[in-house]
């Protein structure tokens, strides 16, 4: 395996010292525009315009030796490219061995480039967020908007590498040719799937892909998993995953997403019914349905912390105790009991596993491979959101054997109960735990890497300065020193305090607006069922089949937003639209006309429904983007503080349909839907005031 090595980078920072960011130069300026601006001797918009110009020059600075670079490896490519037509005609193998060297010592050449343009990409992104920290105000936003976008962008070269790509077609191509012993001639043109199987092309691709911010659908839809990634990762850490990679293990794993997706929603139609055979109050579906988000509330935390060590075992517990709470949730009618009832539905809670779902593609997944398994996660998780209440809509029977009931409310639990433990029996026989050995591996490769970071970035801050700037470097040792300690940190969290002390203010918005649309969903799907009942006498198969088409938006929606509307758009305008489109779907559906008409309160639960989708998909992404990297392994990572934002909401949401459940079921629907447009117009507020410090 060819790879761009610890001491190939440090020769390569040494060889083109003069060509990187002046990162602690820029660090300098940043203090110094501080300082100006505390004892009012400098006017923002001076500085911010001062400062874009030091940064326009330092981006030329980086283009114009890239442009150089491109054009001495273009030189040596088309002087290879005559070699090779002539090699053609005369079949010469030795000569083609040859070639064939030096096109790979081309293609390392061209990937020390793109480590270059890599590691200037990362500077500049650090520094802009250093500005805009110190500053309290949004610089980056300013800047990226005011020089991606123009025709004569030299941004654009650096962070989306224009021109590198045609060089990488023609090393590929010619590689290709020649490791075609074969004669057959085939193009990758012809067949972009035939690609070289060469390691330094290999290479090449995951440089090129950690470039490339890609904003088509199965990028869009594969942040929504909220799986952080770092931002800078070595080839020896995706070789590791690649070691643990196991495809039917991966395809077990994104099953237990979507039963579990399955076995929460199949009972939202039939659970005001189930509490009213028991003797309960209709209302009291809200602590059935919400008994097992308050379980998921501890479980995501141990779940986490067990993935540490092993995957197998969890899941193996997990569906263990699944197939026990789904039992339960059955027997309870026979044995006329709500507390069995409850107590099946927090085991059912307590088997929640989506933390080590997300773990397992995190860890165990290659690079190249990772997005396509996130955006699988995502597909499970809306189908079983989908076919939870569309087969409970199926399920509509009755009968007794052995002394049990299978009516419309036990069903579920039985069949779910059968469902896991047919995947029990797969789980044990096929899945595949990745070796201690590969997760110390990975553990090393991790260390290696961020020590070779904190070696580049000190390496890259060497300024060339002059000599009266050296002068201060004693009165500002202190400064880079805390500055340089709080990035060279790369140690995961150890707590959810420390976790939550790393959150931005910008990122807190965006988990409150998380908890605000699940909790908006939470209502409107939970209390379908009483509230249809009351107004329009619906059935359970009704219900259902109601549930089962919102289920069903959400794909095409995702498709309609990741493919379209976030190529024409910023994120940032369609999350606080959606945000707008949520508020107005909960306000349309308060109760104020008599009688309450199905259309009301259908349109009013689609618009609600879709545009919280829509919203959730953005936040999301953003989020993934902004969260610190700190937050992408460990226990305490962004996968769990989203999914306990997330959890917390449910529970608070199903609580409050129990509670209002005491006004009477005429006032249920106006009490559950107030709190749910306040939590709303909050968000909308919190995300005014953060709004250009979104990405």
């Amino acid at each position: 395996m060819v790879t761009f090595g610890k001491t190939l980078r440090q020769k390569q920072i040494q060889e083109w010292q003069g060509y990187y960011v002046d990162y602690k130069l820029l660090k300098r300026k940043v203090k110094r525009y501080v300082e100006q601006i505390e004892v009012s001797a400098e006017n923002p918009e001076n500085v911010m315009k001062d400062f874009s110009r030091i940064l326009d020059k330092q981006i030329e600075k980086i283009v114009l030796f890239l442009m150089e670079q491109q054009g001495e490896l273009a030189r040596r490519l088309s002087g290879l490219g005559e070699q090779h037509d002539s090699l053609i005609q005369e079949a010469d193998g030795i000569k083609a061995s040859e070639l064939l060297e030096a096109y790979r010592n081309v293609a390392n050449d061209l990937l020390r480039l793109l480590f270059f343009v890599e590691m200037n990409a990362i500077a500049l992104r650090k520094i802009l967020k250093k500005f805009d920290k110190r500053f309290g105000y949004q610089f980056t936003n300013y800047y990226v908007k005011t020089r991606a976008n123009h025709p004569y962008s030299q941004l654009r070269q650096v962070f989306k590498h224009v021109g590198i790509s045609a060089v990488v077609g023609t090393i590929s191509r010619n590689i290709a040719d020649l490791q075609d012993l074969h004669g057959c001639y085939i193009s990758i043109y012809d067949q972009p799937g035939l690609l070289p199987l060469d390691p330094v092309i290999k290479s090449i691709k995951a440089a090129v892909d950690r470039l490339m911010d890609s904003t088509d659908f199965l990028h869009y839809l594969g942040k929504h998993a909220f799986i952080i990634p770092d931002e800078l990762s070595s080839s020896s850490e995706d070789h590791v995953a690649d070691d643990r990679y196991h495809f039917l293990s991966l395809l077990l794993n994104l099953a237990n997403t979507f039963l579990y997706m399955v076995n929460t929603y199949i009972i939202v139609p039939t659970a005001d019914n189930y509490s009213m055979n028991l003797g309960a109050a209709a209302t009291v579906c809200g602590v059935i349905i919400g008994s097992m988000a308050v379980a998921q509330v501890f479980s995501s935390v141990y779940f986490s912390a067990w993935s540490n060590k092993s995957y197998v075992k969890p899941l193996l517990f997990s569906t263990i105790v699944l197939l026990i709470g789904n039992t339960l949730y059955a027997l309870a009618f026979d044995l006329n009991s709500i507390y069995v009832l409850l107590v099946g539905r927090l085991f059912c809670g307590l088997g929640s596993a989506r933390a080590i779902n997300r773990r397992y593609i995190s860890d165990c997944v290659p690079r190249n491979l990772r997005m396509k398994a996130s955006a699988a996660f995502v597909c499970a998780s809306a189908l079983g959101m989908a076919c939870g209440p569309a087969l409970a809509c199926l399920l509509q029977t009755n009968f007794k054997m052995f002394k049990l009931t299978f009516n419309e409310v036990t069903l579920p639990g039985w069949v779910m109960a059968f469902a896991w433990l047919l995947y029990l029996f797969w789980l044990w026989i096929f899945f595949q735990e990745p070796s201690n050995e590969n997760k110390e591996n990975k553990s090393t490769a991790q260390q290696t890497m961020r020590s070779e970071n904190i070696f580049i970035e000190n390496s890259v801050a060497q300024p060339l300065i002059l000599s009266l700037e050296e002068t201060q470097e004693d009165e500002d040792r202190e400064f880079d020193v805390s500055e340089e300690a709080a990035e060279e940190s790369r140690k995961p969290v150890t707590s959810l305090m420390s976790a939550y002390k790393l959150l931005t203010p910008s990122v807190k918005v965006q988990l409150f607006i998380y908890f605000m649309l699940k909790y908006a969903m939470e209502i409107l799907l939970a209390e379908s069922s009483v509230v249809t009942t009351y107004y329009f006498i619906w059935s359970s198969s009704k219900v259902a089949i109601f549930l089962a088409c919102l289920g069903l938006t959400v794909l095409p929606v995702n498709i309609f937003v990741g493919s379209y509307l976030s190529n024409i758009l910023e994120e940032r305008q369609v999350l606080l639209a959606s945000e707008v489109m949520v508020c107005l779907g909960i306000l349309f559906s308060f109760n104020v006309t008599n009688p309450y008409s199905i259309p009301q309160y259908v349109c009013s639960a689609l618009v609600t429904f879709v545009s919280a989708e829509v919203l959730e998909g953005v936040n999301l992404s953003l989020l993934s983007r902004v969260m610190s990297s700190r937050l992408s392994k460990g226990t305490y990572n962004g996968g769990l503080l989203s999914t306990e934002a997330g959890t917390l909401a449910r529970v608070i949401a199903d609580g409050t349909i129990t509670l209002a459940g005491y006004w009477g079921m005429s006032r249920l629907l106006n009490i559950t839907l107030l709190p749910s447009l306040a939590i709303c117009i909050c968000s909308i507020i919190g995300t005014c005031f953060t709004y250009n410090s979104l990405y």
